[in-house]
Parts: C-alpha cells; sequence; structure tokens
C-alpha cells in the first residue's frame, strides 16, 4: 500500500526554565491509507506531542510530516480530532454541533439540503440519529463522545487522529463505542491513528501498534503487526491464541523491555558523565 502519511525522523524540543527539554527523538512512522495504528505507552512518553504535530498544533523542531505529499504546516480539515473530552457547545443541539464542522469544511460546495442529509448521515453512523435534538445535557458521556466522532467523521478527513477517546467511559459504554468505531472504519476505510493507554483496545482495533519508550527523548521502541481477521469480537477474540500471545507482547513491552531501555539509557548517561569528568579533570 501507497504511504498516506509520513512522519519522518521527528524531534520535538520545548523552552523550560531549566533550558530545552527533548520530548520526542528521532520519530519516524509511515502510515497508508485504511491502517488503523495506535500509539501506546507510559504517561508522558509523547504520544500526544506526536499527535498534535500530525494535527498541525505543534511544529517539530527537526523533521516534519507529510500528509499526500504535502507539508503539515498548521491545522487543517483533512485531519479531524477527537480528544478524551467531548468539546461539544453545550448551547447546541447534536445537530447543531456537527453543523458547525460542516458548515466551516463545506459551507460553499453543500446546498441546504446536502448539509442536512450529510449531518444526519454521520449520526446515523455512530447511532445517534434518535438524539440529534438534544443537548449534550440531556445525554451520556458515551453518546457525548459518539456526537464528537461524528463531527470529526463529518469533515471526511484523510486522518481521524483521536487521543484516547474513550478514557472517561465506563468499561461497558467503552467496549460498545470500541464496537461502533470498528464498524464505521470497515465502511468508511478511515485512516486512524489514536492514543490509548488500554492493551486490549489496542490489540482489538489496531492493524499496527506502536510501542512508545519513557521520555525525555522519547521514539518508539517497537511496532507490533496485529494480522487478526477482521471483522473482529472480543467474545472470540478472548480465547484467542494470537490475540493473547499479541497482548502478551504488548505487556512485555510496556512493563520488562521498556525497563531494559531505561537501563541502556541510564548506564549510557552515566558513562558519558564520567567521560566528561575525566575530560575536565584531565
Amino acid at each position: 500500500m501507497s504511504v498516506l502519511l509520513n512522519i519522518s525522523q521527528v524531534d520535538m524540543e520545548f523552552p523550560t526554565p531549566k533550558g530545552s527539554f527533548t520530548a520526542l527523538k528521532g520519530v519516524d512512522l509511515q502510515i497508508s491509507k485504511g491502517e488503523f495504528v495506535s500509539l501506546i505507552g507510559h504517561s508522558g512518553c509523547g504520544k500526544s506531542t506526536v499527535l498534535n504535530i500530525v494535527a498541525g498544533l505543534y511544529q517539530a523542531t527537526r523533521g516534519g510530516v507529510i500528509l499526500n505529499d504535502k507539508e503539515v504546516t498548521e491545522p487543517g480539515p483533512e485531519r479531524a480530532v477527537v480528544f478524551q473530552n467531548h468539546s461539544l457547545l453545550p448551547w447546541l443541539t447534536a445537530y447543531e454541533n456537527v453543523e458547525l464542522a460542516v458548515k466551516q469544511v463545506f459551507g460553499k460546495s453543500k446546498s441546504k439540503r446536502e448539509t442536512k442529509e450529510w449531518i444526519e448521515h454521520n449520526l446515523k453512523l455512530v447511532h445517534m440519529d434518535h438524539a440529534m435534538h438534544k443537548r449534550p445535557d440531556e445525554i451520556s458521556g458515551g453518546m457525548k463522545q459518539r456526537v464528537g466522532i461524528a463531527r470529526a467523521l463529518a469533515m471526511q478527513p484523510d486522518v481521524l487522529l483521536m487521543d484516547e477517546p474513550f478514557g472517561a467511559l465506563d468499561a461497558l459504554t467503552r467496549a460498545h463505542m470500541q464496537d461502533s468505531l470498528m464498524e464505521i472504519q470497515a465502511e468508511l476505510n478511515n485512516t486512524v491513528i489514536m492514543i490509548t493507554h488500554d492493551v486490549d483496545e489496542a490489540v482489538l482495533l489496531s492493524d499496527r501498534i506502536v510501542m512508545m519508550t519513557n521520555g525525555p527523548a522519547a521514539t518508539i521502541g517497537e511496532i507490533l503487526d496485529i494480522k487478526l481477521e477482521r471483522p473482529r469480537s472480543r467474545l472470540e477474540l478472548a480465547n484467542d491464541v494470537e490475540y493473547n500471545r499479541l497482548r502478551s507482547e504488548v505487556l512485555r513491552f510496556l512493563y520488562e523491555k521498556q525497563r531494559k531501555v531505561e537501563h541502556i539509557t541510564a548506564d549510557s548517561s552515566a558513562k558519558k558523565t564520567n567521560k566528561d569528568g575525566q575530560e575536565k579533570a584531565a
């Protein structure tokens, strides 16, 4: 498959009162059209920083992002973001929240009738057409997040960016949302990059899992291919040998291999400090 999105040798540094802080170092990742890629790692490993660079909210210190042969330098409708917080405007209905995005992207190209049909179509995709005229305070947390996804999908983005979209939901609602997302991706063939802390979620949803090392200077530690057949059923996979092997691989990286990476980094830093001290003494 051809590369849709190219994250090329990205470094990210942030200024601090104590000097420059290197959040990311040498992040290199190519993603094809229709792929579902999850980023996983411990808190503070730079997952959201990677997502924000792809979204155009941050500019990489070095390296960059190419989408459809164009450099990403600012936010754009070809990259829609779904955050953990649904970010709906509380005084607008579900329909009106989606309408805002549709008018911003398609205001000059869709007629009123086409706009109405498109909004209703996207709300139906996330099973929210029955509550399209309700405001956020009249619907549940899971329903709010469905509206947020509908709003993002209505922009027809090339890449859907999801920052722990189900992190604040209860387990049952989260499972329903995961199933809905798999249905949507199967129908639309979306390219999705999702941040998650949930190993089971990553294995269930993904084509590849990108495992990040801890910061500072976080980078990609390993990439795991998920070749489980689709459509996927969480009940059938619960006792699937390959599913459990993949799950164990992610856990092993997070809790064993990552520790080795930290030890190697610490040893390298100690050697460099000793060497610098010897050179100064000489």
